[in-house]
Order: C-alpha cells, then sequence, then structure tokens
C-alpha cells in the first residue's frame, strides 16, 4: 500500500474520529456554550481531516482544488458563525454555566441565597 494512501486513511479515520467525539459533545456537555464548543470541533477540526484525507484520494485533479476550496470555506465560516451564535446567546440572555452551577445541573438541584447553599 503506498504511503499516500496510508496518510490518507489515518486522516480519514482521525477525522472521524474528531467527529464521533464532537457528537458525543453535542450530547453530553452540560449547556449551550460548551455544546457549541463540541460542534465547532465537528465542523472543524473533524471535517477537515476527513476533506484533507479525500484530497489525497483525489490526488492532483481537479477534484482536490474543489476541495481545497471546500475546506477554505469551511475553517473561515465555521468558527465566524460559531462566534456570532454566542455572541448572540449571550446578548439576549443566556448566562454560560460556572463552577457553582455546574453541581446544581447535574445533580438536579437548586441553589438559594449568595452562598450557593441547597434548601435543605
Amino acid at each position: 500500500m503506498p504511503a499516500i494512501d496510508i496518510a490518507s486513511w489515518v486522516l480519514l479515520m482521525a477525522g472521524g474520529g474528531f467527529c464521533l467525539i464532537g457528537g458525543i459533545g453535542l450530547h453530553r456537555l452540560p449547556d449551550f456554550y460548551t455544546r457549541m464548543h463540541g460542534a465547532g470541533i465537528t465542523d472543524t477540526l473533524g471535517a477537515g481531516l476527513v476533506i484533507l484525507g479525500l484530497v489525497l484520494q483525489a490526488g492532483w485533479t481537479l477534484v482536490a482544488v474543489k476541495l481545497v476550496f471546500i475546506l477554505v470555506i469551511l475553517w473561515l465560516t465555521s468558527p465566524t458563525s460559531t462566534h456570532a451564535i454566542a455572541k448572540a446567546a449571550r446578548a439576549s440572555g443566556l448566562e454560560p454555566v460556572t463552577g457553582d452551577d455546574a453541581g446544581a445541573s447535574h445533580e438536579g438541584s437548586s441553589h438559594e441565597g449568595a452562598g450557593g447553599a441547597a434548601s435543605a
């Protein structure tokens, strides 16, 4: 097996792995902002590695040039749109989960008062 095929399959498998990790992150992470991080991993790194693997499979053809254009557009638009969505969510009043809030979202308890003590 030629080295270019091995490199291509490594990139494809790594991209698929990052897409899987990002998908799991979308389901497991506790709030909107951390889920956006999982989506960003899937968009930028996972899809980017898959496209790079496909470029190696395509060789020096017009298909490879088109894939590179798609990759550049993806790398420019994905972080920009993620930032815009997070900024809009913050402007609309959606607060991120902080270390003080993390226990409540996982345990289902509610915090009361300034000290964050749960009611008895």
